[in-house]
């Protein structure tokens, strides 16, 4: 079969999979889009409950007072039959038997408010996973449709010189769509909730200022002050998981020995970095690249090695820029492991594989089992032209 004639059949399946994958596509984006308006009606009908389930405690709170006030007044107008008339002590019972029954009736209220909002709450977090769900089927969808729609001659070459680039390409967009859902999930779980707990809580301040609650407000105003800071806290790392500002402001090296003492901190596992050479600036994109493949080196010491040590050399020569990474672990068969990566797994070695490709350097993993790991890579610094 002649070259163009597989392209004919190529083009003919991904036209019927892109046909098949665009129906699926909106078909799961109407689940969504329904999944969504449930959930906002879920979320509406959840703030009611929890305004009428903060009003209702207020009413008990208010009715449990009155309550003991008026059997105070019942007990002191039964005793004292000269100062008060059978009729004071008549209103005394009734309004006390009026109130006790009120304040049954808003308890009961309270129990039944409370119950809805648990059984609200978990309805909107059944939800919100089944949105997330359809939402990354989805983004799937669209990041193989957007590859198949592709160049086809692209494809063919592809097929025919370099089937491990298809996966890795493949596998970078998916890594992209997951970085972007991690980021919003981020932000949701972190300074979106912390927000919006800020704003409950400053309603309740409010109220404790009408009471002039004075001292309960100080509190209130000290536990706030913590949230915002913890809030400020979280913010400033999802910026930095994103590029560290330092990178742009003070260079490679401070900001690689900055995310060294960080791991060692965080991990407790001892490290070391050593600078060889005269530290030279190297273009933006070369900085965030070599940044990523360490961080991603010391990732795989953390999870996979078992290691106590982890060392980071960097050596600028003048052509060349040199990194290090080793570690005192437990090793694998490197052969072994290069060879499942080219399949499907181990995609942190095959990102910085690529990642070193893109800066047209050379990539070098030393391993055995029980002797630890080694990877050296090296950079060209005199090409002109780089990319992200």
């Amino acid at each position: 079969m002649n070259v163009d004639n597989r392209i004919v059949d190529i083009d003919r399946v991904i036209k019927n999979a892109i046909e098949v994958m665009e129906e699926s596509k909106y078909q799961i984006y109407e689940i969504c889009e329904s999944a969504r308006k449930e959930m906002l009606t879920l979320e509406q009908e959840l703030n009611q409950v929890l305004q009428d389930t903060v009003q209702t405690i207020d009413k008990v709170d208010k009715l449990e007072m009155e309550y003991r006030l008026a059997r105070i007044r019942l007990t002191e107008v039964s005793r004292d039959f000269v100062r008060y008339k059978e009729e004071d002590i008549k209103n005394a019972y009734e309004k006390a038997t009026h109130l006790q029954l009120d304040l049954m009736v808003y308890r009961e209220k309270e129990t039944y408010l409370r119950a809805r909002r648990d059984d609200l709450q978990k309805r909107v977090k059944n939800v919100e996973s089944s949105v997330e769900r359809a939402e990354t089927i989805h983004s799937q969808i669209n990041v193989v449709l957007e590859y198949l729609a592709g160049d086809l001659t692209q494809v063919t070459r592809i097929l025919e010189s370099a089937k491990n680039r298809q996966l890795i390409g493949l596998k970078i967009i998916l890594a992209q769509e997951e970085e972007r859902k991690r980021i919003a999930r981020e932000i949701h779980d972190g300074p979106a909730q912390s927000l919006a707990n800020l704003v409950l809580r400053t309603e309740i301040a409010e109220r404790m200022l009408v009471k002039q609650e004075f001292q309960m407000v100080q509190h209130e105003l000290i536990d706030l002050k913590a949230q915002v800071r913890s809030g400020l806290e979280e913010i400033r790392k999802i910026i930095f998981n994103l590029r560290p500002m330092a990178l742009d402001d003070l260079g490679l090296v401070p900001t690689l020995r900055k995310y060294v003492q960080d791991f060692e901190e965080k991990t407790r596992i001892h490290t070391v970095f050593e600078t060889i050479g005269r530290e030279i600036r190297l273009p933006s994109a070369m900085e965030a690249g070599i940044y990523r493949m360490v961080q991603e080196a010391f990732t795989n010491a953390l999870k996979h090695a078992s290691a106590s040590f982890v060392s980071l050399e960097l050596t600028y020569q003048s052509q060349m820029a040199k990194i290090v990474v080793q570690d005192n672990g437990i090793g694998f068969d490197a052969e072994l492991i290069q060879a499942r990566a080219q399949i499907n797994s181990h995609f942190g070695l095959m990102g910085m594989n690529e990642r070193v490709e893109l800066l047209e350097g050379r990539f070098e993993l030393e391993s055995a089992n029980g002797q630890g790991t080694k990877i050296t890579i090296h950079i060209p610094t005199g090409v002109d032209h780089r990319k992200e």
